[in-house]
């Protein structure tokens, strides 16, 4: 939001069903994040949605674990379970 560069990692743990998730498909949905202005709940938070709505895991967390701003190193995360 602010048009400084941000680095961050997205951390993907889930328990398939029925589908998988093809890692190609995962790297160029995840790179569309790359220019997008965008708070850390709130990215965490729409992966997991779209996520979930593609696959329908049994149980899925995405943690997002960004660079420090002001001495603060955020690290976010959201949970689904059936």
């Amino acid at each position: 939001m602010t048009g400084l560069p941000d680095f961050g990692r997205i951390i993907i743990d889930y328990v398939p069903d029925k589908k998988l998730v093809e890692l190609k498909s995962l790297k160029f949905y995840l790179l569309q994040y790359r220019n997008v202005g965008i708070f850390y709940e709130h990215v965490v938070n729409q992966i997991l949605e779209h996520l979930i709505g593609a696959v329908e895991s049994k149980r899925m967390k995405i943690t997002g674990d960004f660079t420090a701003r002001g001495g603060i190193t955020p690290r976010v995360s959201a949970t689904f379970e059936k």
